[in-house]
């Protein structure tokens, strides 16, 4: 038998990588983009135009920012406070974990500064009303107290005119300070403005989260809505959640005060008729022994009655102290000072920042070419 010839193997070479081959080809592709100098001199002036264009066009943004912090009393012992911060040794959060951190402590604030109500309801307060952050605006930036921040926003922002020439509104809208019902219309509008507010123009944060720091701010296309906004919404908030948190207590104060009143003026009546029944005794016959009975009563209901209102009142100014206690704290470290500082930045470098970007651009569209 023949031997058999071995199948010819077709042997795959693979081609080596060489990080020098890929420097030197991309430095050919620049070199071959930079040899088109014209057309990227063309690219850079249009660039330039486009990026001055951009800087004249560009709606100036003002930002007001506030600082606070919320201090609210303390509901737990000294026990859990002192396992707190064992805890907090260990990275565990106890007052987190029992839920007892407060409306506006924690992450909570997030919500409640962007809640549609309170943005809705801080819209529809008047624009100037003498507020000192107002009395340091320009005076071409400050109108009358009839029109409110929300009038002012579709002002600035040309909504005013956009719904004038709509055909679904076709009318001039206009949101009076204080009102308490709008119709269908005004409240979509209105519901529209809360929105882009929510969306674009606010921002609230926890700069640290092992403080009680908050930072909120609203950006603008004027200091002076961007600065009122800013401090009524905080405000707003502040009464909402100082009532919320409050009521049951503001509620039995007045329900004990209106209690020791009313004892109060009935035992002043009871002292002038025991006074009066003390009197007649020293001209009364010894025979009749109703006048000393009347003098008798008048006494002790003067005596229990004056318990009852010593008790009252105890128990009033208890409450007294305990709303004090539990009444939090909402103290601003740092408000909107002006000038606010704004997005506006030099002509020269939107020329430059434009001509760099379109110039990158087109080199790479001739690159992409010539491959």
């Amino acid at each position: 038998m023949q031997p058999t010839k071995p199948l010819p193997q077709e042997i795959e070479q693979e081609e080596e990588f060489s990080l020098s081959g890929q420097l030197l080809g991309l430095w050919k592709l620049v070199l071959y983009a930079l040899s088109k100098w014209r057309l990227l001199s063309m690219a850079g002036i249009l660039g330039a135009l486009l990026g001055l264009g951009y800087y004249y066009m560009k709606p100036v943004v003002y930002t007001a920012r506030i600082t606070f912090v919320v201090e609210e009393s303390k509901s737990a012992g000294g026990g859990g406070s002192l396992m707190s911060a064992l805890a907090g040794q260990f990275g565990v959060d106890i007052g987190g974990l029992s839920g007892t951190s407060g409306v506006l402590a924690g992450d909570n604030v997030l919500q409640l500064l962007k809640s549609k109500s309170l943005i809705k309801k801080t819209l529809l307060t008047p624009f100037n009303n003498g507020d000192t952050s107002v009395k340091r605006t320009p005076a071409s930036s400050v109108t009358g107290a009839s029109r409110s921040l929300a009038d002012e926003y579709a002002r600035v922002y040309g909504l005013d005119k956009k719904w004038l020439k709509s055909r679904k509104v076709g009318k001039a809208i206009s949101f009076k300070p204080g009102v308490q019902s709008l119709s269908r219309t005004e409240d979509s509008l209105l519901q529209t403005i809360v929105k882009k507010i929510t969306e674009k123009e606010l921002f609230i944060a926890k700069p640290d989260k092992k403080l009680g720091f908050f930072e909120m701010s609203t950006s603008m296309r004027s200091e002076a809505l961007s600065a009122l906004f800013c401090m009524r919404l905080l405000k707003t908030t502040t009464d909402f959640y100082i009532d919320t948190k409050t009521r049951r207590l503001v509620t039995n104060v007045q329900r004990l005060q209106l209690k020791a009143d009313s004892l109060l003026y009935a035992l002043n009546k009871k002292t002038f008729s025991s006074a009066e029944a003390n009197r007649m005794l020293l001209d009364i016959n010894p025979v009749y022994a109703s006048p000393g009975v009347n003098a008798e009563m008048s006494s002790r209901d003067k005596i229990i009655q004056g318990t009852i209102y010593a008790d009252i009142v105890k128990n009033l100014e208890i409450s007294k102290t305990s709303l004090i206690q539990e009444t939090p704290t909402v103290q601003v470290v740092d408000e909107p000072e002006f000038p606010l500082p704004d997005n506006e930045s030099d002509w020269w470098l939107a020329m430059l920042m434009g001509a760099g970007l379109v110039i990158l651009v087109a080199g790479v569209v001739i690159i992409a070419v010539k491959k």
